[in-house]
């Protein structure tokens, strides 16, 4: 199994039966260090603008998010649903638990 850290679009019931074909369980947790800014992608009917994480100077920065327990295959369809924008990294979250997240490219 894997965990994902969510803190945005992916903590959407909407979204999560969309890439996952049913909702998902998760429990709070957060993540030291981070902080979320904005970016504009450019989807079918225009601009939208999404959260994304970025690394913080100041380390007592904190994102509130879910936790979910994924399978690898789950991981995957995360990796095609972020795209080109987002890359997947290893966090560590407050409750000692290690998690992929998805942060800004660069």
């Amino acid at each position: 199994m894997e965990y994902l850290f969510a803190y945005g679009t992916l903590k959407d019931k909407n979204i999560q039966e969309t890439i996952f074909g049913r909702l998902l369980k998760g429990t709070p947790d957060s993540l030291h260090g981070y902080a979320i800014q904005k970016i504009s992608i450019e989807e079918e009917f225009g601009m939208e603008e999404y959260p994304i994480i970025v690394p913080s100077d100041d380390a007592s920065t904190v994102i509130e998010g879910i936790l979910y327990e994924i399978s690898a295959f789950d991981l995957e369809k995360v990796d095609t649903y972020e795209g080109r924008h987002y890359k997947r990294i290893e966090v560590t979250l407050q409750s000692n638990t290690k998690a992929w997240a998805y942060v800004i490219t660069t």
